[in-house]
């Protein structure tokens, strides 16, 4: 069985609810003229009881009507305008009177129907509206007067009607159902835009995005909801393709170096000095790699990791303190001068552990620049509402056009100049990023032979 579209569906259940709502209204409407046609035909025959129960005159057991002209009018002479039809009978039934509008029918005294109460009924075939009311002498029923109205203009009226609604009633519903076809059918069009776009976004096209309808409904919300994960999609697939691009670029000349020296290793007998050289070299490339995979899973897993970030209150100083310990081993060998200068404690409120990784990362880095007995000065200090720390090297330094692309994944300055100064390009991007997701502010500032200068900008946290 085929399902009905949603604009289909909605038009239905709209249909279903109207529908009964229509036939309700329709119901009461029927009603409310039906009572109204009967409360003035009772009305009516009422007044014609009180009128002629006041016209007749009793004598004894018997009684007859005081005026006969009264037969005369046209509503008890005639059928064709609102006849009234009256009829006097004596206690036994027998009639004694009755008006000349009946002719040679009498009306039926209903045993069955309480007196004074109005019920209907038949006159030769014709609907009428009847009433028997008791004559009494004193306290003794001498007889009734039987008042009848035709029903023929009032079931005409009730059966016109139902049949004007009956015929009204599908009418009206095929007309809304299809408005509500065409007004679901011009709600729902961002769908068909949502579908469009989704049949032609795929691996390869992911640029397409949902246009926005006009409206901030759920519709929107819905489209802009779609563009996000499209957005995250899209992110996640560049950042995939981007680390796939970077690990086959970089890994490629370490494996080939590593490659050819185990070939050359191979190609004749060697003395074990040899081989333990070409080993350790191979050993030393196989920790570049290493280093080199570390680096790039880092920057592929925090690449856009905003919302699962770990905020808390961290102490700088001890961070600094830390860091500077761990690379105790490089400070020595090159001999370097460490120089901290905190006037205070300070705190933060950033996520540690991405905090630590920067830090490390612009450390390591000033120590590897470094000459032989240098110094590394560590100075934080506050500038208005927030904290800067200052990491001075006195190392190489960096030449000025070389500045505004040391945040370039892979960009060495003057790799050729200091082939012995092993590094991957990753760092200060990894450090760039890393900032940029915790929002700290960061600034390098350099000058060839003399050294440099990294300043980290970030919010003091609220110790309160």
């Amino acid at each position: 069985m085929q399902q009905l579209s949603f604009k289909n569906r909605i038009a239905s259940h709209y249909i279903v609810t109207t529908a009964l709502l229509i036939f309700v209204v329709f119901f009461i409407i029927y009603s409310i003229v039906k009572f109204s046609v009967y409360s003035h035909v009772n009305n009516d025959i009422t007044s014609e009881v009180d009128k002629h129960l006041s016209e007749i005159e009793i004598v004894g057991n018997t009684f007859h009507l005081i005026h006969k002209e009264e037969w005369k009018e046209r509503e008890h002479n005639t059928l064709d305008v609102n006849p009234v039809f009256i009829q006097f009978v004596d206690e036994n039934r027998n009639v004694i009177e009755k008006s000349p509008n009946l002719k040679k029918s009498s009306l039926i005294f209903n045993e069955n129907n309480a007196e004074n109460k109005l019920f209907d009924t038949k006159l030769a075939d014709n609907s009428i509206r009847q009433i028997q009311v008791p004559i009494y002498q004193k306290t003794k029923i001498i007889g009734y007067i039987i008042i009848a109205m035709s029903l023929e203009d009032a079931t005409m009226v009730l059966n016109n009607l139902f049949e004007v609604l009956l015929i009204v009633y599908p009418l009206i519903l095929m007309v809304l159902f299809f408005i509500a076809r065409f007004i679901a059918g011009r709600s729902i069009k961002p769908i068909s835009s949502i579908i469009t776009t989704s049949n032609i976004i795929t691996k390869d096209n992911l640029t397409s995005r949902i246009p926005l309808p006009q409206n901030r409904d759920e519709l929107y919300i819905l489209s802009q909801t779609i563009n996000n994960l499209l957005d995250r999609i899209e992110t996640a697939i560049e950042r995939e393709k981007q680390f796939t691009s970077d690990a086959s670029h970089e890994l490629r000349t370490p494996l080939t170096v590593i490659k050819g020296t185990l070939e050359v290793l191979i190609r004749k007998p060697r003395n074990p000095a040899e081989y333990e050289e070409k080993i350790n070299f191979c050993v030393t490339e196989v920790d570049r790699l290493n280093h080199l995979v570390d680096q790039l899973l880092l920057l592929a897993r925090f690449e856009n990791q905003k919302q699962s970030l770990k905020i808390e209150k961290v102490y700088l100083n001890a961070i600094f303190l830390d860091t500077i310990a761990r690379n105790s081993t490089a400070i020595q060998s090159k001999n370097i001068t460490i120089t901290t200068d905190f006037s205070r404690d300070y705190y933060i409120e950033t996520d540690s552990y991405l905090f630590l990784i920067i830090v490390n990362n612009l450390i390591s880095n000033a120590l590897k620049y470094s000459n032989q007995n240098g110094k590394l000065t560590v100075h934080i200090k506050s500038v208005a509402s927030r904290i800067e720390c200052h990491i001075i090297d006195s190392g190489i330094g960096i030449p000025a056009d070389d500045l505004e692309n040391i945040f370039n994944q892979f960009y060495r300055s003057q790799s050729n100049a200091h082939p012995e100064i092993k590094g991957t390009g990753l760092g200060l991007s990894i450090v760039k990023r890393l900032c940029s997701l915790l929002t700290i502010d960061i600034a390098i500032t350099s000058e060839e032979n003399i050294g440099t200068r990294v300043v980290l900008s970030l919010f003091e946290a609220d110790l309160k």
